[in-house]
């Protein structure tokens, strides 16, 4: 069985950081929101606690699909990311719609305003999640996990959530109590921002499974990496499909037709090796080699 690349290692590492900090937080905005009479704050910290489940599913479905082939599973376990993606999603979803709901009943009874001191720990929490999103989203983007990047984008939903609910609450406390229901249209437009966001998620994981080409600039990096191998006149269809972290690339190479099959075959190995070496985002290349006369 292959060891784990530092990616993956690294993928998992972020997604366990991420499990803690999303509960600590949780439990200090509900705590905070609770006794500081914000619902703003209470519909936070609900959010983030579907953040605390999102990312315990983004971190265990990590461990599967950095699971090496096998017999049953020949390009691996990666498709189980963009399908955590969905579940994600699904969950963002959900607390979107109970914060939107509970944010229209508390707008429409009275109710008192929040406490002074909320203010201080949203602050606090808007800018820990927002370093959380720009280090998580940078482990995503290096290690190419889909899961890591919806996870990231969680962190950002959640520091825009505390962003409007410090807007609310600041209006509620300057207007003297006149606009307490501001802490509440804060709720109701974070959750509106929500929804946008689970969108923005569900549409790369949506392009994975359906192993959409937008893979260009890998497509340009593998025809300059074959142009250099020895034998290799030129490149025709490259096509590329993502599984995980992981890509796997079916590539039409066309060689002098008056070579051998052997020599056909060497070829195709070695161009193999140094594509896979020169790019280690690519777990396998499945080599065609088409003669130069051939129509």
């Amino acid at each position: 069985m292959r060891p784990r690349s530092s990616s993956q290692n690294r993928a998992l590492s972020t997604s366990a950081w991420s499990v803690l900090a999303n509960f600590l937080l949780a439990i200090a905005k509900g705590i905070t929101g609770i006794f500081g009479h914000s619902f703003a704050l209470v519909a936070d910290a609900l959010e983030s606690m579907t953040d605390v489940f999102s990312s315990l599913l983004v971190h265990l479905g990590l461990r599967y699909a950095v699971k090496p082939p096998d017999s049953n599973h020949p390009y691996g376990h990666g498709r189980a990311e963009p399908l955590l993606t969905f579940l994600v999603v699904g969950f963002l979803m959900a607390s979107a719609t109970f914060i939107a709901m509970e944010s229209i009943r508390h707008i429409r009874t009275p109710h008192q305003g929040p406490a002074a001191y909320t203010l201080a720990v949203l602050a606090a929490v808007i800018l820990i999640k927002e370093g959380m999103f720009r280090w998580v989203a940078k482990a995503g983007s290096e290690t190419h996990s889909t899961a890591l990047a919806a996870d990231a984008w969680h962190h950002r939903s959640d520091a825009l959530t505390s962003a409007a609910a410090f807007a609310g609450i600041s209006i509620a406390l300057l207007s003297g109590g006149r606009f307490n229901a501001a802490d509440d249209w804060a709720a109701l437009a974070a959750s509106c921002f929500m929804f946008y966001n689970a969108f923005l998620l569900f549409r790369p994981a949506w392009s994975e499974v359906m192993d959409e080409q937008v893979h260009e600039d890998l497509v340009q990096k593998i025809r300059v990496v074959a142009a250099e191998v020895p034998g290799v006149v030129a490149t025709e269809k490259c096509h590329v499909r993502k599984a995980g972290m992981a890509y796997h690339v079916d590539l039409h190479a066309i060689v002098q037709g008056s070579i051998s099959v052997s020599d056909g075959h060497q070829i195709a190995h070695l161009l193999k090796d140094r594509l896979v070496q020169a790019l280690p985002e690519i777990a396998d290349v499945l080599v065609h080699i088409e003669p130069t006369d051939s129509n």
